[in-house]
């Protein structure tokens, strides 16, 4: 065999190189990921204990915005792109910094110590993107496979936190540019995901689950569920806007970041004290746990987006696709009844309703609502379609694209393929 110059060539050899390539370096990328995210699923499991242990903290949140600001400041990253970063360097090619992993890390980890709400996967997505970009240096390889270590990476991540390995394969391939899928990167990034979802397993951490009693399939229960996907749409879109509006207000109101980051941290704490109650901070999962069990109330979602909209539009860290969660089981909690559904079904089906509609992605939703309630897959494959459908253009990332348009069998061209906010 002629001697190849580096590994890019191993790659472009036949069929059976480039599989035991990416099989090999796969399976390497899940393990470093699977560590990785088992290390910050147990740093944010501490941050919620600190913050009942600690109650006090919360009161520290605008200092802790400022040392946010600071240190992205410090290291360069004043206009970090957050997860449009990863979107980035999925579809362009583009390594992205070494620095993005502890950064995102060390901030994440102090926004929801200080009681911050916000997600995790934005940060999972950037964490394994990041490490996932560095570990392909060595191999000296092209740009298009720099995109496959960079989605592996990301892949990887995601599994190891939510414990969602084909979800996290199938968001990750189907996010960047949608209704289009670069299925050559399907095989790394299913072994990077399942090989990561062994490993935290394997240090005993237990994957996002809820039991789930689905009803008969009957025109009557798919009646109801189409409406509650159009409801959920509607969700989906004031999700979006509000988002992207609180952080352009903000950024106009204060385009200093340090006290943008102080009055918006300040903001929480006020609106904490006002409501009474701790529930919104962080993930809130006491709030998506209820849902399940049918006990949220009408204004369960309208705050929890209003605080995860002023932590994240102040420029602290982590993400969105949590809050979307909760936001949307506890509406589909409230309004499920109404249409004549089961509660704790309709906040099954409202959670991953108004993900479809954030992210745009209808198979990695459906392919999440089965690995999580492990029922239902025919009912949470209609309220995505539907949700998808509805939503638009509307996007939690503006640097998503879409190939077709939604309502019509037609490419899209040009400024039609970008998302809004």
């Amino acid at each position: 065999m002629k001697r190849l110059e580096n590994w890019s060539g191993i790659i472009r050899q036949g069929s059976f190189f480039p599989f035991l390539f990416w099989v090999i370096a796969a399976c390497g990328i899940g393990l470093v990921m699977g560590l990785v995210g088992s290390g910050f699923h147990l740093a944010l499991d501490w941050t919620g204990r600190a913050r009942q242990a600690c109650s006090w903290l919360m009161y520290l949140l605008p200092f802790g915005g400022i040392a946010i600001a600071a240190m992205y400041h410090f290291f360069g990253k004043d206009r970090d792109q957050g997860t449009d970063g990863v979107l980035e360097s999925i579809m362009e090619g583009k390594p992205m910094s070494w620095r993005t992993a502890p950064m995102i890390f060390l901030a994440t980890v102090l926004t929801h110590v200080l009681g911050g709400s916000s997600g995790r996967e934005g940060a999972v997505l950037q964490l394994g993107g990041s490490l996932g970009s560095v570990l392909a240096k060595p191999w000296g390889l092209s740009g298009e496979n720099q995109k496959v270590f960079t989605a592996c990476g990301a892949a990887g991540c995601f599994s190891a936190l939510f414990g969602t390995p084909v979800t996290a394969a199938i968001f990750i391939l189907e996010f960047t540019t949608v209704g289009t899928m670069c299925y050559s990167a399907l095989v790394p990034c299913l072994i990077s995901a399942f090989t990561a979802y062994l490993v935290t397993g394997g240090l005993g951490i237990a994957p996002t689950s809820f039991p789930l009693t689905a009803p008969e399939v009957t025109a009557w229960s798919l009646l109801k569920i189409l409406a509650l996907g159009i409801l959920l749409a509607g969700v989906g879109i004031l999700f979006c806007v509000v988002m992207e509006q609180t952080r352009k207000i903000l950024r106009r109101m204060l385009p200093n970041a340090y006290l943008r980051a102080a009055v918006g941290g300040l903001l929480v704490v006020v609106l904490t004290l006002a409501v009474g109650t701790r529930v919104y901070q962080g993930t809130s999962t006491g709030l998506l746990v209820s849902a399940m069990a049918g006990e949220s109330r009408w204004f369960h979602f309208l705050l929890k987006l209003l605080f995860t909209a002023l932590t994240l539009g102040a420029g602290f860290k982590g993400g969105e696709i949590v809050p979307s969660f909760v936001v949307g089981a506890t509406f589909g909690c409230v309004a499920g009844p109404f249409l004549g559904l089961e509660a704790g079904f309709a906040a099954a089906l409202g959670m991953v309703g108004v993900f479809c509609a954030i992210t745009n992605c209808p198979i990695a939703s459906v392919i999440l609502g089965a690995e999580i309630f492990g029922a239902g897959l025919g009912q949470f494959a209609l309220v995505c379609a539907v949700t998808y459908m509805l939503s638009g253009y509307h996007s939690l990332y503006g640097r998503q694209t879409f190939r077709y348009a939604k309502h019509a069998p037609r490419v899209l061209k040009g400024h039609e393929r970008q998302a809004v906010g």
